[in-house]
């Protein structure tokens, strides 16, 4: 038993080093999200935002990479949880409260210019958030600073 357990193992490893197809997986190295705070900080929109998709993960989820230099608006998503990886740089996530002036920007999206009531949270470099659906959150970035985040978004 114990001999036939090692081929096994030993074929798994050989697929692998092989480069064998493993569906799904996908692995973002170090190296390759810190390159992204130059490339997408070149790329800010006048919202002083820049973002890059990385696609589907599985049926339910997709993944990003945000740069900010400037305040994000307010938002609500009904229906998806963001997560967020901090990568480098400094915010202030406004989180709960109530969104002033909310308006439908998509479907199951509401956006506005700040929130009311919410809480403060210092985020900083390997910071890790979690938002659930239906949750006021706003990024706030102070003037000549910059931040970059990871962002993995689950829809319910």
């Amino acid at each position: 038993m114990k001999y036939s357990w090692m081929i096994l193992i030993g074929a798994g490893a050989a697929m692998l080093a092989a480069g064998a197809d493993l569906p799904g997986f996908r692995l973002w190295s170090n190296t390759e999200l810190k390159g992204y705070e130059k490339k997408l900080a070149a790329k800010t929109d006048k919202a002083k935002l820049a973002s890059e998709a990385f696609g589907a993960l599985g049926n339910n989820a997709k993944a990003q990479i945000s740069h900010r230099e400037g305040n994000g608006e307010a938002e609500i998503h009904e229906m998806v949880q963001d997560f967020f990886v901090v990568e480098s740089g400094e915010a202030t996530l406004v989180v709960g409260g109530q969104v002033v002036n909310s308006h439908q920007s998509a479907p199951n999206e509401m956006r506005g210019p700040s929130i009311k009531g919410g809480e403060s949270k210092k985020l900083s470099a390997g910071d890790i958030v979690c938002i659930p659906a239906k949750m006021p959150h706003q990024l706030l970035v102070a003037d000549g600073k910059q931040f970059t985040y990871f962002v993995i978004k689950v829809t319910k």
